[in-house]
Parts: C-alpha cells; structure tokens; sequence
C-alpha cells in the first residue's frame, strides 16, 4: 500500500447547468489539486455529496478518478451507505478501480449497537479485500465511539486507520500512542495544525480542493519543525475557513472553485444556491487570500 500522509482532498462532486455530474470539471479538479501538493483523494464522502448522489452516480464518479489519477495518488474511497449490502456493493466497485483502501462514516440514522456496526465495518473490508479506514465524524453521523470502541478496530488488521473528523485531540492522541503503526487522518481543516501536533500523520478536508498549496505548507513547515510559520499559515487559512463556514462548505467551496474557473455548479438539494449577497461576500473575503 502507498504511503498515507499528508493533505488528502475530500474531493467536492462538480455538477452542470443539467445538474448532472461535470466530469470534464472533476478531472480538472484532480489535475489542479495533485498539482498543488495533494498527496491522494478521498472519493464520494461528505464534500463528495455521497448521500445525494444516485449509486449509478457514486459508481461512476469512483471510476472515474481511479482513471484520472492514474496511479498518482492514494485512493481512499468512501463507501458508506445505509445498508452493508450497499456499502459493500461500492466496495467491490473500490476494489475493481484499483482503490487503495475504503472507507465508511458509522451507518446513520437508526440507533445500532457497536457490535452491529462493528460487523458493519467488518463486513466492508471483507468484500473490498482493501484495507479500511474508519470515518469518526459524531458531528454527523450520530455516532460517538469512545476510544476504547475505536481501539478495538484498530487492534483488527483490516484496519488502517481513522479519519477523525472530531474535535476530541486527548482521543486522538491517545488512538496514536496505542496504535503508532496506523494512520490518523485529521478531519477539521479549522484545526489541521492541532491535529498533526497531537500526533496525526496528515488531513482529509473540503477546503484541500481550492488551496492545497496554503494546506500542504501548513503539514512541510510543521514537518520542518518551523511550528510558528506553520502557526502562521494556519492563521491565514482559518480566516478563509470563517469565511467558507458562514456561507456554507460545500456551496461555499463549489462557488470559489467556480471563481478559480473550474465550473462547479450549485450544491444539490436540499442545498440552497448562495444568494448573490452571500456569493459575493465569500468570494471579496476568500480570492485576495487563496
């Protein structure tokens, strides 16, 4: 398996005037962020839109950036689904496109015991045959595993690491500590240089698609030991991120990539479309800083 660090862009679904899925602008998106130092691609997650796009959609946009990348980079795909047998369906579809691991946000909405999800999991990577990452994100899914439940999968060797989109450091640290030979994948860009500090190996994050450059300074001066530079350029990123919050991530990021010239198109519904108000203030804010 390729080595995992660095900034990972949790890659955004570009879609058309049609509201189909731009695949000229997607692969454009590939091609700049690889430029720009992205050392591998999360596919279909959150950013990704997963839960609004068709299967045949997911389907397509995960072999889609297997072909584009070329080998390139590490493919992360994101398989999560309400059902396994869904989730396991992508995962063999991972597999096929020469993915390098899957991984899965808890399986949402109903109230499951951790054994179910651990089976869940379990489930996933036997059908890819790829290593696995967990996807920690309670914000969203519900879900709030203790350190022991993570713990626990990570003593499995199916499994390669987290992606912790959580704020909980003292976890992290201590998922680390216990288990130095896996990969933790920083989920909150707000706080990228707190969690390589606290012992993450690199990040996942939405706003790696329009400044990977900005990002991947933040990892090599942390890397360098140059912590106040890195503090610095952290600073810079977290007024874009203000930014990019009040008005919306995912609507907000396919607005500035937009600006940048790779066509993104609104968020699908149940988004809203920015208002020319909130799109021209992101936009004054965000373009002098990228």
């Amino acid at each position: 398996m390729k080595k995992i660090s660095g900034i990972i862009p949790a890659l955004i679904t570009p879609f058309n005037k049609g509201g189909n899925v731009d695949f000229d602008s997607l692969g454009q998106l590939v091609e700049k962020t690889l430029a720009g130092g992205a050392s591998g691609f999360y596919v279909t997650g959150t950013s990704g839109e997963a839960f609004l796009l068709s299967d045949a959609e997911r389907r397509d946009i995960l072999r889609f950036v297997a072909r584009v990348n070329d080998g390139r980079a590490v493919l992360i795909a994101h398989v999560g689904a309400m059902s396994t047998g869904k989730a396991c369906a992508f995962a063999r579809i991972a597999a096929e496109a020469g993915y390098d691991c899957v991984s899965s946000v808890a399986p949402i909405y109903n109230p499951y015991t951790f054994d179910e999800i651990k089976k869940y999991y379990l489930d996933i990577a036997d059908a890819s045959g790829l290593p696995m990452f967990v996807y920690n994100y309670p914000a969203a899914s519900g879900v709030n595993f203790s350190a022991a439940n993570i713990a626990e999968l990570l003593s499995d060797s199916r499994f390669v690491g987290v992606k912790h989109t959580c704020s909980d450091y003292f976890m992290l640290r201590k998922l680390k500590t216990a288990f130095p030979d896996r990969i933790l994948l920083n989920g909150y860009d707000e706080t990228f240089l707190a969690g390589l500090a606290m012992g993450a190996d690199g990040a996942v994050g939405t706003t790696f698609n329009f400044m990977p450059e900005k990002m991947r300074s933040v990892f090599d001066l942390f890397g360098q030991s140059r912590i106040a530079e890195a503090g610095e350029v952290q600073k810079q990123a977290d007024v874009i991120i203000a930014a990019l919050i009040e008005a919306g991530v995912i609507p907000g990021t396919k607005a500035i990539l937009t600006a940048m010239g790779i066509n993104c198109g609104d968020a699908r519904a149940p988004f809203a479309p920015l208002s020319k108000e909130k799109r021209k203030k992101l936009l004054d804010t965000v373009m002098p800083l990228i």
